[in-house]
């Protein structure tokens, strides 16, 4: 009986979801046959975590009013309800119906991530606001979590300085990319500021109501909590609410999302229930934008698309374009106007691989293709100083905008404080930096290097258990970039991060180069000196990795077959390196960035606000593909 009675269950769970996910198919097609013409192209799947979620509903509501401007476009969402198990079922539902593309904001990262892969493999997948894990969609827009959780970190020290007092954190939901995202950020960067650490932290699943009842339940117990920062504006509504009925005084609540709606983020501020809050934008618009750009096969998109956040608090000012936005990003329309050309000033690094020369050569023509635009570049030649001297001539100058790539992370607030009181816009291309303000740069061109590091080390994982009965350990030499680029430091991290869940896997040599064959055939030839024989090496790029196979050679070794050599970058003298069977495979780090420059250039010619990163599309290259391959390459 009671195993018929699961039965029974099981079929109506079943029947029931069936239902509701063929009402929202009906109405779905019903909004947007109103507004379209016979020529209906396009069928879309939106698969939402839940619909009680205001940011979930903003989100549905900015897909619906993008995708009524396109009349070739169809509609279909699902609601899972706040269950990963019906989210899976709803995406096997709708590849059944036959959509054409899936845009998921998922409810649990962990549990959505093997499920998005498989629809992945059959049609092109767009992931709204919390990441997967790996790289297997097609797009990816979202906010910079880490930032979010900085912001509030930032906030958070300002409203208990020189109080004190205990902190609370309400997560998401457990195991979730972006939540762990968040809380690092905050985490860190209170640290940072205050060498204070969080006392307790919760799981509140994105509900006002159980962030409530949790509350309640812990602030007894916690007397000294002085702020509660919740990864929501609902959740953080809940918290409020539950300090109002414990009767308790001068306990800060900070929230995420900054929703411009009833009890949203603006509203919760202006109204003195939060304290403050970080916008983390939604992304719809731009998701159908894109998914009409994948669907007519458009080159050169970009893999991520970040978007900016702003800080808020009670401190409104007159003239905002949103209530409660107490920080301006960088001056993006800084009357840049289409009347005269604009003036774009390139610092290019220098030329110390081919990675870089291809780069330089790929801003040069697509500037050359632009009328509008007056490229005035300049040649660093690997000097940091050289280069600050550069950005400051160019301010001189009073040219329209600013790009370049930073040698080094660290070292720019002042050059760039000036070029923002100047009004001019600074593009970040290739490399970060790290600076106090963030506002002092307007966004990011170029690659996910800690991705690419990632990349490299599931590859050798994989590879090696594949090859191996196991048991073995595996001995890795790493050749890492130049000391303090945001390339070096940001590959090392994204190499370590994934070999740390294999005990197997131990870097027995760490040395630093500059990203040239000469430094990577000093240092591996260095590194066999000192007595070790590797089983890997992983250089930072495929310049380092043709200089350690140089070393390798000449001390009799065999690279890509005794010694196994992982790079990044993937030009064509490293599918020159796999095709002889010297080089076992290379992460892309794609350097043909001059067209999503000058796009955005002329995107802050008109007055738009542009992604805060722009991240590009790139692939894996191997022995077994570099031959089929390399007859394409465009570098």
């Amino acid at each position: 009986m009671k195993a018929a009675s699961r039965m029974r269950v099981v079929f109506v769970v079943a029947l029931i979801s069936l239902l509701v996910l063929t009402m929202t198919t009906v109405g779905s097609y019903m909004l947007s046959t109103d507004s379209a013409t016979d020529d209906q192209q396009f069928l879309i799947g939106i698969s939402q975590p839940n619909l009680d979620e205001p940011r979930q509903l903003f989100m549905n509501n900015e897909i619906r009013k993008e995708a009524e401007k396109h009349s070739n476009v169809r509609l279909i969402f699902t609601d899972a309800a706040e269950n990963s198990e019906k989210q899976i079922y709803d995406v096997e539902k709708l590849m059944q119906y036959g959509i054409d593309l899936l845009i998921i904001s998922l409810n649990d990262s962990e549990q959505l991530t093997p499920i998005v892969t498989e629809a992945y493999k059959s049609i092109p997948v767009i992931v709204l606001g919390r990441g997967v894990t790996g790289y297997d969609y097609s797009l990816f827009i979202g906010p910079d979590n880490e930032s979010i959780g900085r912001k509030s970190a930032q906030l958070a020290s300002e409203l208990l300085k020189g109080s004190g007092g205990d902190i609370i954190e309400i997560e998401g939901v457990a195991n979730s990319t972006s939540v762990e995202e968040t809380s690092r950020g905050f985490n860190d960067e209170l640290e940072r500021r205050m060498n204070k650490p969080i006392v307790k932290s919760v799981v509140g699943d994105w509900q006002r109501d159980k962030a409530e009842d949790e509350m309640l339940r812990i602030l007894p117990d916690y007397p000294k909590v002085r702020l509660i920062f919740a990864h929501s504006d609902a959740m953080a509504l809940g918290a409020s609410r539950a300090i109002q009925k414990l009767g308790l005084q001068g306990i800060h609540v900070l929230g995420i999302d900054g929703l411009d709606t009833i009890d949203g983020g603006f509203e919760l501020v202006k109204n003195g229930i939060l304290s403050g809050s970080v916008t983390s934008p939604i992304g719809g618009k731009e998701a159908v934008q894109y998914a009409l750009d994948i669907l007519h096969h458009e080159k050169g998109l970009p893999k991520k698309i970040i978007l900016r956040s702003h800080l808020i608090t009670g401190e409104l000012t007159s003239g905002e374009l949103s209530p409660g936005v107490t920080e301006e990003p960088a001056k993006e329309s800084e009357e840049l106007t289409n009347a005269k050309k604009i003036v774009l000033g390139v610092a290019v690094v220098g030329n110390e691989s081919s990675w870089r020369n291809v780069n330089t050569e790929s801003i040069r023509e697509a500037a050359e293709g632009e009328k509008d635009i007056e490229l005035v570049m300049q040649n660093a030649q690997g000097s940091q100083e050289k280069q600050i001297q550069i950005i400051r001539n160019f301010i001189a100058r009073k040219v329209d905008a600013i790009a370049f790539s930073p040698i080094v992370e660290t070292g720019w607030d002042e050059v760039l404080k000036e070029a923002k009181d100047a009004g001019i816009p600074i593009l970040l291309t290739d490399r970060k930096v790290k600076v106090e303000d963030d506002s002092l740069w307007t966004t990011f061109i170029g690659s996910d290097f800690i991705e690419e590091g990632r990349r490299a080390a599931r590859w050798l994982v994989e590879r090696e258990q594949s090859e191996s009965s196991g048991g073995r350990q595996v001995n890795i030499v790493e050749l890492q970039g130049t000391k303090g680029s945001a390339p070096a430091i940001e590959r090392k991290k994204g190499f370590e991060e994934v070999l740390s869940e294999n005990e197997a896997f131990h870097i027995v040599a760490s040395e630093i180069g500059d990203f040239t064959l000469e430094s990577g055939q000093q240092l591996m030839e260095k590194v066999l000196r000192s007595g070790i024989k590797p089983d890997v090496v992983f250089a930072h790029n495929d310049d380092m990795a043709l200089g350690a196979i140089k070393a390798l050679e000449q001390a009799g070794l065999k690279p890509g077959t005794d010694i196994q050599v992982l790079s990044v970058d993937a030009t064509r003298v490293a599918f020159q390196a796999m095709i002889a069977q010297k080089l076992n495979m290379s992460v892309e780090c794609n350097p043909l960035l001059g067209p999503q420059i000058m796009k955005a250039v002329k995107d802050l010619a008109a007055g738009k606000e542009i992604p805060l990163n722009i991240i590009t599309a790139e692939g894996i290259f191997t022995q077994e593909t570099a031959k089929r391959e390399f007859s394409i390459r465009k570098y």
